[in-house]
């Protein structure tokens, strides 16, 4: 097992495909002129099936592929049927803007994809064009409705919380998890935005949502059987009808209970998403052996700190924005 020095186990891998999206939201990317990774720079699917290879005797058995938008990488269901078919993958799931979605969705659960995770920060066509400062509100809003078709379950959908600017979709996404039966879950606003523009003011927190929920809907009620290494608590409205999620990595941080590590588009080896330091395992899939790869997860796993110190006045934001590490 992959045990860290605070005793965290690791079974959990996040993969990034590609740094490239088809939308702009201000707390990932910045606006115009974004530099993307040299496409030769990027791991092939076969290197990134090999490192999860690697991976699994180590004791990974989850993995969750990202971006950027991971659905503009081509024919991403071939990388899902070839991760799928790796004896001790338990789970694939994925987290994708929507816009792709609809028209793949039926490919990606065929090739064995487990679950969906949806960002979407506004339940309004003009609020969503404020965010993401890009059209296709109506575009994410199908991709849920055909994902649901196709069998997906559960469906989640992700929500950036942030003040002065969403406050008002908080109860109609409650209203939205009661009437669709989609888990809605509110993240709030991290300090890891390209323009470097993240405020503490800004974030939205946990409990405030949970109280706007409580008063605007009804009581929230702390769902029974939570997973204590899941990044999110999640609740039920009193009455039983809608789930809703949240993720308080700034106000509650949940670092003592990770059990996650990620791997970057153009492979780099970071065990915490806000970390200083990465290890080059792009090389290593190139010119190296699979025990050099082994050898580099297990030191990046015992270099891993207790926590990502955005509460502190010691933290400092990664180089990296989101886009590029992988969310």
């Amino acid at each position: 097992m992959l045990i860290d020095s605070f005793g965290r186990a690791h079974n959990n891998l996040r993969i990034s495909v590609t740094d490239r999206c088809n939308i702009r939201c201000f707390y990932c990317m910045p606006a115009e002129d974004v530099q993307f990774m040299k496409r030769d720079l990027l791991l092939s699917f076969e290197e990134i099936v090999r490192f999860v290879k690697v991976a699994v005797p180590l004791g990974i058995n989850k993995l969750r592929l990202t971006g950027g938008e991971p659905l503009v990488r081509r024919e991403l269901h071939r990388l899902i049927e070839m991760l799928a078919a790796i004896d001790g993958i338990q789970d694939i799931g994925i987290t994708t803007n929507g816009i792709l979605l609809a028209e793949q969705a039926q490919q990606l659960f065929d090739a064995g994809l487990s679950r969906i995770n949806i960002s979407l920060d506004a339940l309004d066509a003009d609020k969503f064009r404020e965010v993401t400062r890009r059209d296709g509100y109506e575009k994410v809003i199908e991709s849920i409705q055909v994902a649901k078709r196709v069998g997906f379950d559960p469906i989640k959908v992700n929500a950036v919380s942030i003040r002065n600017l969403t406050e008002d979709q908080i109860v109609p996404f409650g209203h939205f998890a009661r009437d669709t039966g989609v888990e809605v879950r509110f993240i709030e606003f991290m300090p890891l935005d390209a323009d470097n523009a993240w405020e503490r003011e800004k974030v939205l927190f946990a409990s405030e949502i949970v109280e706007r929920l409580s008063d605007g809907i009804m009581p929230l009620v702390a769902s029974e059987n939570q997973d204590p290494r899941a990044p999110a608590t999640d609740y039920v409205f009193e009455d039983g009808v809608g789930r809703v999620g949240f993720i308080p990595s700034v106000s509650q941080p949940f670092c003592m209970n990770c059990n996650r590590f990620r791997i970057t588009a153009d492979g780099k080896l970071r065990n915490c998403l806000f970390s200083l330091e990465e290890a080059d395992v792009r090389k290593l899939m190139r010119n190296g052996t699979d025990e050099q790869i082994a050898d580099a997860i297990r030191l990046s796993i015992s270099g891993k700190k207790a926590g990502h110190e955005i509460n502190s006045a010691d933290y400092v934001q990664p180089d990296r924005p989101m886009y590029s590490i992988g969310g």
